[in-house]
């Protein structure tokens, strides 16, 4: 009997459509077309034909915009207006993608510098590295997909993309829209398939780049378990922390922070998580957040007037309920929310100093839920932020020169905002975790560079 995979609106829990998912038996046929694609470079799509495609997918998906929100939005439950958000932001990454084609390129690499060297021309070029396995998280459906797929198909490479069991609506009209666009059969291959599966298709050795979006505990996991040669970028999460210091700018940062925190209910990788504020203006600091948060509106996605819709699942309502109730039973005091709204809804909630061992402290809520802390010593609370084994983005909000660049310069992160929320980014800069968040560097350029080789060539001749 076929297996099937039931996709859910989050928000009431219907089903949105069944889809038949792949086992461990299709997963060879899927590896042998990609690999018959690559070892012949007969077939390796030349830049102009990917330029081509790239942009006339970005001008598809132009036209078909509010056919994606709609998708995206049905298996995924980000309100309207950040759903939008995304599909732009997805059309303006196939777009970069396309343009960067033309910056794949290798340089001269001089000769005759010593005797031996003589006679010779040398000069490095750019090839696909290969085969990419691509496994992606539920928080983007869209976005994502284009950050592992396109990437992919811009530096040359067949791609087999496994979405989110939870999204992959976005991933499959996404593959839709390069076929329209133009590519070839077999070089964009979408998988459904259970976990087993996949880690049958990433840790195959025709494989040679994993691209892993998702938890650190399975990301850690299956590099460990990938064969000899395999590279691979790994994007997990954080809990994104912020310093706020005494002379920071109330009117910019508090809608700043507010929309940083409940972003998507909070789940994305560099939601704003942990705030550090400076004792002399917590107390402001608390009553003008929480008065914020209050003024969110939770509900239907596709409610254009929605802030913050559902989480993912249900069983993730649970989870930040029972870790909001630790952190109250642990000493935490809830200045707004707290408590749940639906079987699928959670309140943008706030809380006050919770112990720095509640698990709202130690882990990636994933939720809408952010934690305050009062400080007296910039550099203890520094300390504090520095202290978990995950490091991805962090902020500093102040007016002072000196304390945001050596703020900035102290915080374990791959990246600081100034005056910004941890979660800002645009696609054409770097994006990624250190230590325990992630290996490699996101972006539309960098991953593109990333799924590439070099070649050096040397040409030896008595006329040189």
């Amino acid at each position: 009997m076929e297996k099937t995979t039931k996709i859910i609106f989050p928000f009431d829990q219907s089903v949105v459509k069944e889809l038949p998912m792949i086992d461990k038996t299709d997963i060879e046929k899927v590896l042998e077309t990609a690999h018959n694609l690559f070892e012949d470079q007969a077939n390796w799509i030349p830049a102009y034909k990917r330029i081509e495609i790239l942009e006339k997918a970005a001008f598809i998906m132009n036209d078909k915009s509010e056919e994606l929100i709609h998708i995206a939005i049905s298996e995924g439950g980000k309100p309207y207006k950040d759903s939008k958000a995304e599909i732009l932001r997805a059309i303006k990454g196939v777009k970069l993608a396309a343009e960067h084609i033309s910056q794949i390129k290798g340089e001269q690499i001089p000769m005759g510098l010593t005797e031996a060297s003589l006679n010779r021309i040398a000069f490095t070029s750019k090839e696909p590295i290969g085969i990419v396995a691509a496994v992606s998280a539920f928080n983007h459906p869209l976005n994502l997909a284009v950050h592992q797929v396109v990437t992919a198909i811009a530096a040359g490479c067949p791609v087999i993309f496994k979405p989110a069991s939870a999204t992959p609506l976005s991933g499959l009209a996404l593959a839709d829209i390069l076929k329209e666009a133009g590519l070839p059969s077999g070089w964009l291959q979408v998988v459904l398939c259970d976990n087993e599966t996949s880690e049958l298709l990433v840790t195959d050795p025709r494989v040679h780049f994993l691209s892993f979006i998702g938890s650190a505990k399975v990301g850690w996991y299956l590099k460990s378990k990938l064969a000899p040669g395999t590279r691979s970028a790994l994007e997990h999460g954080g809990a994104a922390p912020v310093i706020v210091e005494s002379d920071a700018d109330f009117s910019e940062m508090i809608p700043d922070l507010v929309k940083g925190g409940f972003y998507h209910a909070g789940q994305v990788c560099v939601s704003v998580q942990k705030i550090y504020v400076n004792q002399e203006i917590c107390d402001r600091f608390t009553e003008e957040f929480a008065t914020a948060t209050k003024k969110l509106i939770v509900g239907n996605p596709f409610d254009k007037n929605t802030d913050v819709g559902s989480l993912i699942s249900p069983k993730e309502v649970n989870r930040v309920e029972e870790w909001v109730n630790e952190a109250v039973a642990e000493g935490a005091k809830i200045l707004t929310g707290g408590k749940r709204i639906s079987d699928t809804t959670f309140q943008p909630t706030i809380l006050f100093n919770p112990s720095e061992d509640s698990k709202v402290s130690i882990h990636e809520i994933f939720g809408p839920v952010v934690c305050i802390y009062p400080f007296t010593n910039r550099d203890e609370a520094i300390k504090k932020a520095n202290a978990l084994d995950v490091h991805f983005q962090a902020a500093v909000f102040t007016k002072n020169l000196d304390i945001a660049l050596e703020t900035a310069k102290k915080l374990n992160a791959t990246a600081v905002m100034i005056n910004d929320n941890t979660a800002f980014r645009v696609d054409w800069m770097p994006f990624g975790g250190r230590d325990a968040s992630g290996l490699g560097m996101g972006g539309i350029s960098y991953t593109i560079n990333e799924m590439t080789r070099e070649k050096l060539t040397v040409f030896k001749s008595k006329s040189l």
